[in-house]
C-alpha cells in the first residue's frame, strides 16, 4: 500500500565494468617488494605500474626532484618477521601415532642442513608476503643424503586444481645465460615429477642448460605428492590462491612512508640558516671563487652587498634564522599512520612500540589480542599443512633408502601465546606451594611445562623430596612382621 501510494519504482539493474589495477602475479610481486623494503625498488615498481589516477597519486608513484629523499620505514618486514618468529618458536615437538617414523624424524632434525623450524619460518614469511606458496621436496644426493625442502613463493608456483582441491603444483625457476632467460617448469603430481624448459614461450630441450641437462622424469611409489601448498588468507578474486597479509594496507603503508619522508625533509630544511653578505662568504683558497652551496648542509645563504653610507654599521651583518618545525603535527600524523598500518594485524606492544606509556599491564595484554588472532590464523593453517609436509618428507626418505613407503600420521601443536615468563611462573608456583594448595609433582609440571621430559620431571620431584626430608616407602601389609 505504501509502495503504491509513494509510487516507488524499482531501481534498474545496470552493469558495471571494473578493471583490476594489478593481476595476481603482480600483486604477489608487490607484496614481496614491500617485504624486501628497498626504497629504490618500490619507487621503480609504482612508477612503472601506475596505470590509473588513484595509483599515480600515491607517494611512491609520484616523481620528485633529486633533492627530495623518499624513505621506507621497513615496517612490513618487521611485522612479517615478528609473526614468523612468534609462530615458529612456539612449535612444540612433533608427535607420531604409534611412534611410526619418530626415530627417522629425529635423525633428520639432527642434520644441520635440515632445521624444521627454519623451514616453517621460511614458509610463513613467503606466504604472508606474497600471498601463498608451496614447499617443494627434492632429491639431490650430491648435496645431501636426505630430502631437501624449499619454499617457493606465489610468484614462482602455479596450482592445478578442480573444485577448490589442489591436485598438482608447478614450480618455476629462471636461469640467465647468454643474455637469454630460460624458465624451468617442474610439474609435481601424485607419484611423478616431470621437467620442461622454456625459452620464452618456446619449449626447448633440457640439455640446453648445464643445470638442467641431468634432469629426467621421475615416477615413484605411494599415493602422495612431493609438494605441499600453503596459504593463510584466501583470495576472493583467484580461487585456491592466497592473499598477502598487507595487501589491504598498501595505502596506509604508502601514507606512512610519505609522512616519514616529510618529517625528515622538514628536519633537513629546518636547519639554522645564515644570511651572509657576499663580501663575507667563504672563498676557495686556490682561485678565490665562492664556495658552492650544498642542499644537504646548506649552512649559509648569500645576500647582495648594500652600498650606502651606513652599510658597514647596519646591513653588512651575518643573520642566523632558525625555522620552526611543526613537531606536534608531524608526530600526530606519524602515530595515526602507524596505527592504521597495524590495525587488525598486530599489536604495537608486540613490536615493542609503547604508544600509551601510562597504560596498565592489563591494558597492554588486551592490546595483544589482535596479535593472538593473527597468530591463531597462521597456526590453524600450519596444523593442517605441516603433518602433510612431514609425512611427505618421511615417505620421500623411504624412497631414497630403497624401502617400502611407510604410513605416517604425524601431529603438530603450538604453545600458548602470551604465556607468563619463567619469573612469573616461579612466583605463582611459590605462592601456591606456601599455601599448601599444590603438590610437588604439580609444581614441577607447572614450572617446566613441555621444556622437560617426564623422566627429568620425576627425577626433579625425587630430588626436591630428598632435600625436604620426605621419603617414600611402600605401605606395610597386614601380617608382614609375622
Amino acid at each position: 500500500m505504501i509502495k503504491n501510494w509513494l509510487d516507488i519504482q524499482p531501481a534498474p539493474l545496470t552493469g558495471v565494468s571494473l578493471y583490476e589495477s594489478l593481476p595476481f602475479e603482480m600483486r604477489a610481486a608487490e607484496g614481496l617488494l614491500w617485504y624486501r623494503g628497498n626504497a629504490a625498488e618500490l619507487n621503480q615498481f609504482y612508477m612503472q605500474t601506475a596505470n590509473d589516477k588513484t595509483v599515480r597519486a600515491r607517494f611512491w608513484a609520484t616523481p620528485t626532484s633529486g633533492n627530495v629523499r623518499k624513505l621506507h620505514s621497513g615496517l612490513p618486514a618487521i611485522i612479517i618477521d615478528t609473526l614468523a618468529y612468534l609462530v615458529k618458536n612456539d612449535l612444540d615437538q612433533v608427535d607420531f601415532l604409534n611412534d611410526a617414523g619418530k626415530d627417522v624424524w629425529e635423525e633428520l632434525n639432527a642434520r644441520p642442513e635440515f632445521q624444521f623450524p627454519d623451514i616453517v619460518g621460511a614458509g610463513i614469511v613467503g606466504a604472508l608476503s606474497s600471498g601463498d606458496g608451496a614447499w617443494k621436496i627434492s632429491i639431490d644426493k650430491a648435496v645431501s643424503p636426505y630430502p631437501i625442502v624449499e619454499f617457493y613463493t606465489a610468484d614462482r608456483v602455479d596450482y592445478v586444481s578442480a573444485h577448490g582441491i589442489v591436485s598438482g603444483i608447478d614450480f618455476y625457476t629462471d636461469f640467465y645465460k647468454k643474455r637469454k632467460t630460460y624458465r624451468l617448469k617442474e610439474s609435481y603430481r601424485k607419484g611423478s615429477v616431470t621437467y620442461t624448459l622454456f625459452d620464452g614461450d618456446r619449449e626447448v630441450d633440457l640439455s640446453v642448460l648445464e643445470e638442467t641437462a641431468d634432469l629426467k622424469p621421475v615416477e615413484f611409489d605411494g599415493d602422495y605428492m612431493m609438494a605441499v601448498p600453503f596459504r593463510v588468507f584466501d583470495n576472493l578474486r583467484v580461487p585456491v590462491r592466497g592473499k598477502p597479509l598487507l595487501e589491504s594496507k598498501v595505502d596506509a603503508l604508502d601514507m606512512f612512508d610519505e609522512i616519514l619522508s616529510q618529517w625528515v625533509d622538514a628536519f633537513r630544511k629546518g636547519r639554522a640558516q645564515k644570511y651572509i653578505p657576499e663580501a663575507l662568504i667563504p672563498r676557495d683558497v686556490f682561485n678565490g671563487s665562492l664556495k658552492p652551496q650544498n642542499p644537504f648542509d646548506n649552512e649559509y645563504i648569500s645576500v647582495e652587498n648594500v652600498v650606502s653610507e651606513t652599510a658597514g654599521a647596519v646591513n653588512d651583518k651575518i643573520q642566523v634564522i632558525q625555522p620552526e618545525i611543526p613537531y606536534d603535527a608531524l608526530l600526530a600524523g606519524y602515530t595515526t599512520a602507524l596505527d592504521l598500518c597495524l590495525q587488525g594485524i598486530v599489536s604495537p606492544a608486540t613490536l615493542g612500540i609503547d604508544i600509551g606509556k601510562m597504560s596498565s599491564a592489563d591494558a597492554q595484554r588486551e592490546k595483544k589480542d589482535v596479535t593472538a588472532a593473527t597468530r591463531n590464523s597462521i597456526t590453524g593453517k600450519l596444523e593442517v599443512c605441516l603433518p602433510q609436509l612431514i609425512a611427505a618428507v618421511l615417505m620421500t626418505y623411504d624412497q631414497m633408502c630403497s624401502r617400502s613407503v611407510g604410513n605416517y600420521t604425524p601431529t603438530v601443536a603450538f604453545g600458548e601465546y602470551g604465556a607468563p615468563d619463567f619469573d612469573s611462573r616461579v612466583e605463582t608456583v611459590t605462592k601456591a606451594a606456601a599455601g599448601i594448595t599444590m603438590s610437588i609433582e604439580t609444581q614441577v609440571d607447572e614450572l617446566w611445562g613441555s621444556s622437560k621430559d617426564d623422566d627429568w620431571k620425576a627425577e626433579e620431584v625425587r630430588r626436591i623430596k630428598h632435600q625436604r626430608g620426605i621419603e617414600t616407602v611402600t605401605e606395610p601389609r597386614v601380617g608382614e612382621q609375622l
